[in-house]
């Protein structure tokens, strides 16, 4: 069969996701996309222009798959001679009602920020299939919804929320893990070597960085020894506590800045020992599961979608609660050294390759389309 998939804001984990599947995927998936920048203006207007190229496109799709940043109401009302009678599914990476919003965003000073949410709304009751990449994340944005909608002064179609539910469902973020397996080391770490701590995320606000180094601070004034990568994907405005983490913490910074390719990012998390994470907000956490793939031990909050990412039997483990913990956690690591990896972790992330993922999806859209086969 063929897909269209349809992504307004085509950057970053968006684009990865679109491709990757793409490719890995038994079906014929065409990308109908948009760059990835003024994700406002995305939500707002990309739908104009992607249904324009829709509908200049010869291409006969047997399902349209859209990511949570189209307007797929506004996307369907242009298309409708041609989407019609497709089936449509909606995918959400994240979405505007519970994504916390940035303290220097101007839209919220000026009451303009539920326009988004509602768009996210409007666009899952429009879809056929609703799927979110975590149970956390679709438990959260459907709790939210009541209060959401209670805001507005009437006719809030609160009975449309069951709706919604009953078509929504779980489908895990698809990640190319074994793309990591071909950059890991032939030679196994040194002993004597300081530990690695590893931040291999966005520096922006919703990571808590804040939180992250004041831990560190911690370890440091009480002599402990250990080293620091600090990864992940900076902006032109990030978090002042980077670079006073950088004064700080001096030569026990052994890398900071983003990686300059996918195999020095790759060789990182194989050398690196532990992955304390902070994060206020994660509605998946790609690149917490990317480390724990590459053996980093975790230390996860017990919130969001971290949970999901650990085996039942041992999240206790790898759980903290409270900074307090997380820094008992830590220096008991740093103390007992060396960590050992633990396969259970590797293989549970695992099935967050698309070799695992890729037929799932396949056989979900399949179904949401009648069963036509269709396939190259």
């Amino acid at each position: 069969m063929k897909i269209c998939l349809i992504e307004p804001f085509h950057a970053g984990s968006h684009a990865a996701w679109a491709c990757e599947y793409a490719r890995c995927s038994r079906h014929d998936v065409e990308l109908l996309t948009l760059s990835g920048r003024h994700w406002k203006w995305r939500m707002h207007g990309g739908a104009v222009t992607l249904a324009r190229r829709f509908m200049e496109n010869d291409s006969k799709p047997d399902l349209l798959l859209a990511s949570d940043m189209l307007d797929l109401t506004t996307f369907l009302a242009l298309t409708r001679k041609k989407s019609a009678a497709l089936p449509t599914a909606l995918y959400f990476h994240e979405n505007q009602l519970t994504y916390p919003w940035s303290p220097t965003d101007a839209d919220t000073a000026q009451q303009r920020d539920a326009h988004y949410a509602f768009i996210n709304y409007t666009s899952a009751l429009a879809a056929d299939a609703v799927l979110f990449n975590s149970r956390y994340h679709r438990e959260t944005f459907i709790a939210e919804l009541p209060a959401f909608l209670k805001g507005f002064p009437d006719e809030n179609e609160l009975e449309s929320l069951e709706l919604l539910s009953a078509k929504s469902t779980v489908l895990p973020l698809g990640l190319d893990l074994q793309r990591l397996d071909r950059h890991r080391p032939k030679e196994t770490k040194g002993a004597s070597a300081p530990p690695l701590i590893l931040w291999n995320h966005r520096w922006e606000y919703d990571k808590n960085p804040e939180e992250f180094f004041a831990a560190l601070y911690r370890l440091q004034e009480e002599g402990l020894g250990f080293e620091v990568a600090i990864l992940g994907e900076s902006y032109r405005k990030f978090p002042k506590v980077f670079t006073e983490a950088r004064q700080q913490l001096g030569k026990r910074i052994v890398h900071f800045g983003y990686a300059e390719n996918f195999a020095d990012y790759a060789r990182w998390l194989f050398r690196a020992d532990i992955l304390p994470v902070t994060s206020s907000h994660d509605f998946f956490g790609a690149s917490v599961v990317q480390a724990i793939y590459c053996g980093c031990t975790p230390l996860l909050p017990r919130r969001l979608a971290y949970p999901e990412h650990l085996p039942a039997a041992l999240q206790e483990r790898f759980l903290y609660d409270g900074f307090d913990d997380l820094l008992e956690r830590l220096r008991e690591m740093l103390q007992s050294l060396p960590v050992p990896e633990t396969t259970e972790l590797r293989e549970h992330v695992g099935r967050y390759d698309w070799g695992e993922l890729a037929g799932r999806y396949d056989d979900l859209f399949e179904t949401l389309a009648g069963g036509r086969t269709g396939t190259p």
